[in-house]
């Protein structure tokens, strides 16, 4: 796993605040009877950064410092973790307060330019995200049909929080050597890869030996967040938009949607794939074979 050394890196001080993400309640099911469950609990987290605020976030609070930290960098807010001095999370104000070292230039022309997102809980960008994209460029790699389905497999354990209470998504940082290395679930897929991303940052891991998985959909926010982390290849159980397959194919994102058991569609790098582990074919039914037949 490449690292960058962290005895050679000043990182911030960072509380440990993360809550619970789920909350008992009873319902009536469709008899009439009680019947004990969870629910995620959506709470509002307002981050300050110098004492000026920025955003509000929808989150389940589960991993606080981490998603702020990811979404520092991913919105290109502050580029150098160095710059951080201190990441406070405080619940009884709903707040968190960002210390830098010497404050941070251009956040006034970042937060002018704001662009709403189609993420659920209703994701942010800011700035001008599309020119940064421009400048990226991947490198994605050979990768082995059969690793996809041992990874599939394993997400089949994850998913804790959904399985539990539903309403959220997950993401996970994986790799074809250490399978599931980090999996985040919040209530919009955007708080999710924030989170990892932050988990990296601090963590000084690089990107371009990983996958990305994400159990939403495939959309031009997902891709360029995971592009800017320079992870080459995404997954999604879900589906794609076509702006998302335009920003993937530019910047050369392995881009696999609809991934569940032995079924995935690769809509940009299938050919990067090897394919190693073909299931069975399918048979044809009576009526395609007829309608295709040179009688």
């Amino acid at each position: 796993m490449a690292t960058i050394p962290q005895a050679a890196r000043r990182l911030p001080e960072l509380t440990d605040a993360g809550l619970k993400a789920t909350a008992d309640v009873v319902a009536l099911n469709e008899f009439g009877e009680p019947v004990d469950g969870a629910i995620a609990v959506e709470r509002a987290l307002t981050l300050y950064l110098d004492k000026q605020e920025l955003v509000t976030l929808m989150t389940l609070g589960n991993h606080p410092e981490l998603l702020i930290l990811g979404w520092l960098r991913n919105q290109r807010m502050i580029t150098d973790i160095e710059q951080i001095r201190a990441i406070q999370v405080d619940w009884e104000t709903e707040s968190a307060a960002i210390v830098t070292w010497g404050g941070v230039d251009g956040i006034d022309d970042k937060l002018e330019r704001k662009t709403v997102t189609t993420g659920c809980g209703q994701g942010t960008m800011f700035g001008d995200l599309m020119a940064d994209i421009d400048e990226v460029r991947m490198q994605a790699p050979t990768l082995k049909q059969s690793a996809i389905y041992a990874m599939l497999g394993e997400l089949s354990e994850y998913n804790e929080i959904y399985k539990n209470a539903g309403a959220v998504h997950g993401c996970a940082l994986c790799s074809e050597a250490n399978g599931i290395e980090l999996f985040i679930e919040d209530v919009g897929r955007h708080n999710a890869v924030d989170a990892i991303a932050g988990y990296m940052w601090l963590h000084g891991l690089e990107g371009h030996d990983k996958l990305f998985y994400t159990t939403g959909r495939l959309t031009s926010e997902m891709v360029i967040k995971v592009a800017l982390m320079e992870i080459p290849v995404l997954l999604s159980r879900s589906g794609i938009t076509a702006m998302g397959l335009e920003i993937a194919q530019k910047v050369g994102v392995t881009l696999i949607a609809r991934a569940k058991g032995k079924h995935f569609l690769a809509y940009h790098g299938g050919e990067l794939i090897d394919y190693d582990a073909r299931p069975p074919a399918k048979p044809r039914s009576a009526g395609r074979d007829t309608r295709h037949s040179p009688d």
